[in-house]
């Protein structure tokens, strides 16, 4: 593995004579119930610290705040707005590109983030010769397959989010399983009709599963993010 923070400049700058890819992975500070406020820091960094294995591609530190107005009644939930979020990714391809990084993998831990996925296309079709992969990795094929595999009641700040590394020591999860909600109408809430609607912050689901299965869905998340760093590239 080779984050960013365990290299200096020259590292990087000898790493960029032979190979041109990186991972960015994008998070968000924002309540997921009973777990970690940084779930969505936590897994695209851990994510990509494994599927990057000893291939030497830097992983840069997340960006770890986010798009997520709807939480903002939860404290420790913090919103980025959409201009201001799409500029802070603009300003760090720019400087990728011109460093040298061709082929950025993008790893996205935040449905709320979404519109950089838009954002990214446009950059690139400015920036011809540079690609970049926007990845949703909870809900990429292989791993949206294997989590509704697993329990198909799975959503936000349930058990599917719900990892080892993702726990709070001393806190204990309720033995329930929560029913759906309503996100069409979820929607149209303000943040705090929103969190009286939701109370502690689960969308759905069970609230923990067996370890045994959180590391077979997370076996899937790493080969499905390696193959994206490996292959699949243009040119």
């Amino acid at each position: 593995m080779t984050a960013i923070e365990q290299m200096n400049w020259m590292q990087v700058e000898e790493y960029l004579k032979t190979d041109d890819r990186c991972i960015l992975p994008l998070g968000s500070t924002e309540q997921h119930a009973h777990l970690s406020l940084c779930v969505d820091n936590i897994l695209p960094s851990k994510l990509a610290q494994d599927a990057v294995g000893d291939s030497g591609v830097p992983v840069f530190p997340v960006l770890p705040y986010g798009i997520t107005p709807y939480f903002r009644a939860y404290p420790g939930s913090i919103n980025i707005r959409v201009q201001t979020y799409l500029a802070v990714v603009r300003d760090i391809l720019d400087d990728l590109h011109e460093q040298g990084f061709r082929r950025i993998l993008i790893i996205n831990g935040h449905g709320g983030n979404t519109p950089a996925q838009g954002f990214a296309a446009e950059w690139m079709a400015d920036h011809p010769g540079t690609q970049v992969k926007f990845h949703n990795w909870w809900n990429a094929p292989q791993v949206w397959a294997k989590v509704q595999a697993t329990d198909s009641n799975a959503s936000h700040a349930s058990w599917m989010e719900n990892f080892p590394w993702t726990r709070l020591d001393g806190v204990e999860m309720p033995d329930e399983e929560k029913t759906g909600i309503d996100l069409n109408y979820m929607r149209l809430l303000d943040p705090k009709a929103l969190r009286a609607y939701l109370a502690e912050g689960n969308f759905g689901g069970r609230f923990q599963r067996p370890d045994e299965d959180m590391h077979a869905i997370w076996d899937v998340a790493v080969a499905e993010t390696r193959a994206l760093l490996e292959g699949g590239w243009a040119g």
